[in-house]
């Protein structure tokens, strides 16, 4: 199951990716945790996000790798109760003075759990990482050039596959 979401931001993308790569953003990208890095290695940081969901209290491992030019990759540490793989990626692309911010999430869950069931879940997802990236880095509405292209894919250019 695939999920993207982009959108512009009025910053030069060298802006954007030293916003990106800052620390305390990682805790924004999941809302109502508590979220800790707990490694670095290199370009790579880990972090931990406790969670409640459906009554159950939780711990997420994420490793997110910060790439040379900007960009983010980024992927789940999967126990095995619902995912068997849940990766991801944050990329900045400039357009002249503004920044096109593109994120994907790209998971596979496990044999007996419905990619359904958890498409509402990844969505809600996705929709807080885009909210804090926006928030951190300033989004702009776009160029109406952009909103016509954008009439024909579903609401705020997200899109699903799966």
């Amino acid at each position: 199951m695939r999920m993207e979401k982009e959108f512009d931001v009025e910053r030069k993308r060298s802006e954007a990716a030293a916003a990106l790569a800052d620390d305390d953003l990682l805790g924004e990208l999941f809302p109502n945790t508590r979220t800790e890095i707990v490694e670095r290695k290199g370009r790579r940081k880990t972090i931990k996000s406790h969670y409640t969901a459906l009554g159950r209290e939780g711990v997420a491992t994420f490793h997110f790798d910060f790439e040379p030019g900007g960009d983010l990759h980024f992927e789940k540490v999967c126990d095995g109760r619902v995912w068997r793989e849940l990766r991801g990626a944050v990329t900045l692309t400039e357009h002249k003075t503004r920044t096109r911010v593109r994120i994907e999430l790209d998971g596979r869950t496990k044999v007996l759990v419905p990619e359904f069931t958890i498409r509402g879940p990844m969505q809600d997802q996705l929709e807080q990482m885009a909210k804090a990236l926006k928030r951190r880095l300033g989004a702009q509405r776009s160029s109406p050039a952009a909103d016509k292209a954008r009439k024909s894919q579903p609401a705020d250019a997200t899109k699903s596959t799966g």
